[in-house]
């Protein structure tokens, strides 16, 4: 007879401690390398016209509509 209930101080023997800290630094290789979208919604959230737009239309639409026409000379 065994007991189903794993001891808690077993509970997590099952996991690699080399497992988890590979999975700490790809997080914090992510958190580095952030998404084109993620950075055009970072940028329209600290500009407040466009973070008020966003709230109706959306962030895609938002960023398109005040920083989307930006052109060089």
């Amino acid at each position: 007879f065994s007991d189903p209930f794993i001891n808690r101080r077993r509970a997590n023997d099952f996991i690699q401690a080399d497992t988890r800290l590979g999975a700490i630094a790809h997080e914090r290789i992510r958190e580095r390398n952030k998404a084109p979208q993620e950075r055009q919604r970072e940028l329209c959230e600290d500009y407040y016209p466009c973070e008020l737009y966003a709230f109706r239309h959306g962030y895609a639409a938002a960023y398109k509509h005040y920083f989307g026409r930006r052109r060089t000379k």
